[in-house]
């Protein structure tokens, strides 16, 4: 009888669905599962390296076959995770916007820990609708590393530029200093002619990236560094996007603050989506606005209706993505003609 009974429990096991959340941080990895026919939580915490993660996945299998993983989009830190569990059978990953993570986990509990937070994302997988993560392909994965590294570098080029230019304009900076300043942006410049080089190759073995950079190259604005970095970004995202999902991931949506009345705040972007992408997307915009006819008379009209500098570029960068969206969706080239058939050029 007895061991009728430990066969029952063991097939009621195996076929359970297990909900579970894992709050990411550098080192470690706080979780919660529950079982879909047994009450209450069971937490551990693991090592965020690939031992952790085999126990990890191991501790979760004992209590079911099938698994949902809910995490938060941490970068590097959750990306390795992300990986190992959709290259396992049981398993489902969903990657939230950390954002949309906390929100739902402010909902639920006013304390903020890691156990707590892991509990709040394990609820996520068990309440809210489940839309597994898609694996990038491994050549995305390295152009979207190499375009961020690329952006770190242009970041660190510029800073160099302005302290170069601040000791010339100085009477007290030594010769020395300015050698070493000559030098030093000199060899980031041969870093970013390597790396660009390299995300060229790397973009080269996919023909439909290639076409895509070179749709990038063709808009006003975007030179070679911006093209890829954008190019980084959205070569990972599913086909089946719309443009409106493109611009809330990129964190470029309007966010309105109204209720009745009383509360009428400035509407601002959301900026909870890919800020790389809205950073590569900047630098295009300022471009674009001074010498592009119609994005220019776009910029120019939003400046007379009281904007200010910045809403006008965010305006501009945004349309831009819907360029960017329409060229990639009917593989042709940018024609502001067609984005601003409104708008009457000076």
């Amino acid at each position: 009888m007895s061991n009728n009974r430990g066969a029952l429990q063991s097939k009621s096991v195996r076929e359970s669905m297990v909900f579970c959340g894992v709050d990411v941080s550098a080192a470690t990895l706080a979780v919660a599962a529950q079982q879909s026919d047994v009450a209450g939580w069971a937490q551990r915490e693991f090592a965020n390296s690939p031992c952790g993660h085999r126990q990890l996945m191991g501790w979760l299998l004992k209590r079911g076959s099938r698994v949902r993983v809910t995490l938060e989009a941490t970068g590097v830190y959750s990306l390795d995770l992300a990986l190992r569990l959709d290259e396992a059978e049981g398993f489902e990953a969903a990657v939230l916007n950390p954002k949309k993570a906390n929100d739902f986990a402010r909902s639920l509990a006013r304390s903020k820990t890691d156990a707590t937070d892991a509990v709040a994302l394990a609820e996520y997988s068990r309440r809210m609708e489940f839309v597994p993560w898609r694996r990038p392909s491994r050549n995305v994965l390295e152009l979207r590393a190499l375009g961020r590294h690329l952006s770190g570098l242009t970041e660190e080029h510029t800073r160099l530029s302005n302290r170069l230019h601040a000791a010339e304009a100085s009477r007290t900076a030594p010769r020395c200093v300015l050698e070493d300043l000559k030098r030093t942006l000199a060899g980031v410049r041969k870093r970013q002619l390597r790396l660009r080089r390299a995300a060229r190759e790397m973009i080269a073995r996919e023909a439909q990236m290639e076409r895509r950079l070179q749709q990038l190259l063709a808009m006003p604005g975007i030179a070679e560094t911006s093209a890829v970095q954008i190019l980084a970004e959205l070569a990972g995202l599913p086909e089946g996007m719309t443009v409106r999902q493109w611009v809330a991931h990129s964190g470029l949506d309007p966010a309105h603050a109204t209720s009745g009345t009383s509360v009428r705040r400035p509407s601002r972007i959301s900026r909870q989506g890919n800020r790389h992408l809205r950073r590569a997307l900047f630098m295009p915009a300022l471009t674009a606005s001074r010498f592009d006819p119609h994005l220019r008379a776009f910029y120019l009209q939003l400046l007379a209706r009281q904007k200010t500098k910045l809403q006008a570029l965010t305006a501009v960068a945004r349309k831009m993505l819907h360029a960017i969206y329409g060229c990639f969706k009917t593989n042709t080239r940018y024609d502001g003609a067609k984005l601003f058939q409104a708008i009457k050029i000076a």
